[in-house]
């Protein structure tokens, strides 16, 4: 999963990508896709450390990719909006400062994605025309017709201004588009790139209504702050009377928007946080972890890291009769624990 964050130039967007990964941005790769690592915040791992004293921690990381910044006026646009659309799930920076409109930025940031979702549609839809003017097997041309009343549903709803997520697809459809890597098929979230001095920046998170995740943060100072002294940080956000972003919110936001969630494995080898896809089974978090894990899966067994971190042990928790045998088809739950059982 690769989480892009798309943007014009200008909207401190670069900046977003070296806070949350602390990787230093390559100059001459700003007309091209940068990606980098990003720790997921997940604090119960601390208490795992506790609890087994294990002799390695790992935590899970998704992978943020910088995509190269838009120009206002759409020149040099194809190639970026290529980098940009190789992302799963997009964050969407806008500049919130010096006068800036975020909510008309996004608008138009996102009214560019529709129009580049168009004319991709535009040109399969007259390239399938094209080929169903030429004799074919009845099965080929029904299968052709398919996919072109798909496009033309599709490129109808792009008109009026409707996303994808909204156009009501089933299987069958959603699978003619799965090529396209549509930008208006994906997730997205906003993150509003404050001024410095900004006072209160929760005055922007309803901007959108209820239906899109919009966060805000002085990108360029928490940066700063990030390679500060600690006290020295904290002195700094006294005497301007700020209040900060907790960089962790924002990854864990992106992490939920792009539709991943974490599960735990822990013991004294090792405690470790692991990604799968939210609603994934025991089998997905199997898979996650090992391919021969999924292929001789037995039975998963379950706890719950909170009640875990209450009672102290993993003997208590037995004792309390928490500790659960679950078959591959269990959904998991946040702060599942799983030890997987399987055969060679």
């Amino acid at each position: 999963m690769k989480i892009g964050l798309a943007g014009y130039h200008g909207s401190g967007k670069t900046t977003l990508f070296q806070w949350l990964t602390g990787a230093e941005p390559d100059p001459a790769k700003s007309q091209l896709d940068q990606s980098a690592m990003a720790i997921v915040p997940e604090p119960r791992v601390d208490e795992l450390v506790k609890i087994y004293a294990p002799r390695k921690v790992t935590r899970a990381a998704i992978e943020i990719t910088d995509t190269p910044g838009l120009s206002r006026d759409q020149e040099g646009a194809a190639q970026k909006l290529a980098c940009i659309r190789e992302a799963d799930s997009l964050v969407l920076v806008v500049a919130g400062f010096g006068g800036c409109d975020p909510k008309a930025e996004y608008q138009k940031f996102y009214e560019d994605l529709i129009l580049a979702d168009m004319e991709l549609v535009s040109r399969r839809i007259e390239r399938v025309r094209d080929s169903m003017k030429r004799a074919l097997p009845k099965e080929e041309k029904e299968k052709m017709q398919f996919e072109l009343d798909t496009l033309e549903k599709i490129n109808a709803g792009l008109s009026s201004g409707e996303p994808i997520s909204a156009s009501g697809l089933d299987k069958d459809e959603l699978k003619i588009l799965a090529a396209f890597r549509l930008f208006t098929q994906k997730s997205c979230m906003v993150l509003v790139n404050t001024a410095d001095d900004e006072q209160v920046p929760d005055r922007f998170r309803g901007m959108l209504g209820d239906d899109i995740v919009v966060l805000a943060a002085p990108v360029a100072l928490m940066l700063e702050l990030n390679t500060m002294d600690l006290e020295e940080g904290r002195a700094l956000v006294e005497e301007m009377g700020l209040k900060t972003v907790d960089k962790d919110e924002v990854l864990r936001a992106m992490m939920d928007i792009s539709g991943q969630m974490l599960f735990f494995t822990a013991g004294e080898k090792e405690v470790r946080t692991w990604i799968v896809r939210k609603n994934g089974t025991a089998l997905d978090a199997a898979a996650a972890i090992h391919s021969d894990l999924a292929r001789g899966f037995i039975r998963a067994e379950i706890m719950s890291v909170d009640d875990l971190i209450r009672l102290g042990s993993e003997r208590e928790l037995k004792a309390a009769g928490l500790m659960r045998q679950e078959a591959k088809d269990y959904v998991l739950r946040d702060g599942d624990c799983l030890f997987i059982k399987f055969s060679v």
